[in-house]
């Protein structure tokens, strides 16, 4: 008959796994294993775990529950006190201020010195290209604008500062640049002038006799919208159409009788300036 026996199990946290209190050596249990009673070492034993929970034990198995309260914690305040605080740059290997100075004007001297050789550059260039363009016009558009003489002491005058260009004049300044160009358009100008008056005179002359035979023909009219002009007024206007007429008339025969390589009598800037007046007279 075996003996029943308080045992006090310990019972674990509940962050600790219990641990095996059922399995107990005694004297009085049969060695033999075939003596017909079965025990089972690893089934929890009910009537040692009662004790315990009535002892105020906690159960390992029950977990606690957080106990809820009607106060609030509030959280402290941090105080942050705020310090101005110099700093001062120290920059190693930097100029001092008088050869930053230094530095900027040199600077500047060398970026104008790039300038003035840049604008050398396009001046001699300038002469150059006036040179050939010359040269070329010369013996085709220009040919019926110069003497024989003028032709013949251009194209020798082009010659002598295409010469000078490559050997005297290759590192020249940019006035000695300017001042040849000037030279050599002296010349240029008048034969340029009389081709471009040439060229332009035609549609000048047109544009003026359409300025006289319309308002000539608008104060002849008698059509109604014209009715609120006066008799005087209109015959005034016919009066400078005919007088604008008869000089055209003379400035074109006078034209027509020069040579192309002489100066002109019929300039397009006169045909413009008459043909303008006549329409201011008429509209005031």
């Amino acid at each position: 008959m075996m003996l029943e026996e308080d045992v006090a199990v310990p019972v674990s946290s509940a962050n600790e796994a219990p641990k095996d209190t059922t399995k107990m050596d005694t004297d009085d249990a049969p060695s033999d294993p075939v003596s017909g009673t079965d025990v089972n070492v690893h089934e929890p034993d009910t009537t040692e775990a009662a004790p315990a929970a009535e002892n105020g034990t906690q159960n390992p198995e029950e977990k606690s529950v957080p106990m809820e309260t009607d106060a609030k914690v509030e959280p402290s305040k941090r105080k942050v006190k705020r310090t101005s605080v110099p700093v001062h740059a120290l920059v190693y290997g930097a100029l001092a201020a008088a050869d930053l100075q230094k530095a900027v004007e040199k600077e500047y001297e060398m970026a104008l010195q790039d300038r003035v050789m840049e604008e050398t550059k396009e001046k001699k260039n300038a002469v150059e290209a006036y040179v050939y363009d010359m040269r070329n016009k010369l013996y085709d558009r220009y040919n019926d604008f110069v003497t024989p003489e003028e032709k013949e002491g251009l194209i020798g005058k082009l010659q002598e500062v295409e010469d000078w260009l490559y050997e005297d004049g290759e590192d020249e300044t940019k006035g000695v640049y300017i001042s040849k160009l000037e030279d050599l358009k002296k010349i240029g100008d008048p034969i340029e002038a009389r081709y471009k008056e040439s060229t332009e005179r035609g549609s000048s002359v047109d544009q003026l006799v359409y300025c006289i035979n319309s308002f000539r023909e608008a104060a002849l009219s008698s059509d109604q919208k014209f009715g609120h002009i006066d008799i005087s007024e209109k015959q005034k206007v016919i009066n400078e159409c005919s007088e604008v007429e008869n000089w055209l008339r003379e400035r074109k025969q006078q034209q027509d009788a020069l040579p192309k390589h002489t100066d002109p009598v019929l300039l397009v800037s006169d045909l413009k300036k008459k043909a303008e007046a006549l329409g201011s007279a008429n509209r005031s």
